[in-house]
């Protein structure tokens, strides 16, 4: 990819923590569940589209949510009927934390582990749908080698998915649909675009987010 995100603080793991932190005092506080990154409605989308125009199986599938956070978007396939094997990672223990506490709560049989995506993970096994919502910007964000670690986090992705029908489904804000489809065309093609709601300025029109659904490129 050509061209590069400024560094944030959005890319740094103290910050992730800090704010998780945070928001396990106000969960056990108040019950707040904290922020769903880029709102519900696209959380919902994706699910809407697993389950009713993918009809993914409800029983069998095995399903990776990468950068958890806390861990709402399984809670969501949960509540819709979903059994099958649900996990979620994220480099934040705090975060962790957090999901496992809300799953607990709720009932709910999901898997949450501690795991930073730029590294080898091999001991977390294959998946048939593996899904990112913002966790590939906030890796776009690092301040320091961001895209050498976008590289190593596509790496850790292609070994996720268990076969080349296998599903990536990646919902970002940073990178439009053409970006996306640039940088990780050696590793995947595209499947499906999710409609996301667009805006017009200066007479084009665009996206407020991109959900895009890739496969694994076949050899």
């Amino acid at each position: 990819m050509d061209n590069e995100l400024n560094g944030s603080e959005l890319g740094t793991k103290e910050f992730w923590e800090s704010s998780y932190n945070r928001e396990i005092r106000n969960y056990k506080s108040h019950g707040d569940v904290g922020e769903i990154w880029f709102d519900e409605s696209a959380q919902w989308r994706t699910i809407d589209w697993l389950l009713e125009k993918e009809k993914i199986d409800k029983e069998a599938s095995r399903v990776l949510d990468l950068g958890c956070g806390n861990g709402m978007f399984l809670v969501g396939l949960a509540s819709e009927g979903f059994n099958g094997d649900l996990t979620g990672v994220d480099y934040s223990p705090k975060a962790v934390e957090l999901a496992q506490n809300i799953a607990e709560d709720k009932k709910m049989s999901i898997t949450y582990k501690v795991a930073d995506l730029t590294q080898p993970q091999d001991e977390l096994g294959h998946f048939d749908v593996v899904h990112d919502k913002g966790t590939y910007d906030a890796v776009s964000l690092c301040p320091d080698n961001a895209k050498e670690k976008r590289a190593l986090y596509l790496a850790t992705v292609e070994k996720l998915l268990r076969t080349a029908d296998s599903l990536f489904v990646i919902t970002s804000c940073n990178w439009t649909e053409d970006e996306l489809e640039k940088s990780f065309a050696e590793k995947f093609v595209k499947y499906y675009t999710i409609p996301t709601p667009t805006f017009r300025f200066g007479g084009k029109v665009g996206n407020v987010v991109t959900s895009i659904v890739f496969k694994r490129r076949k050899e």
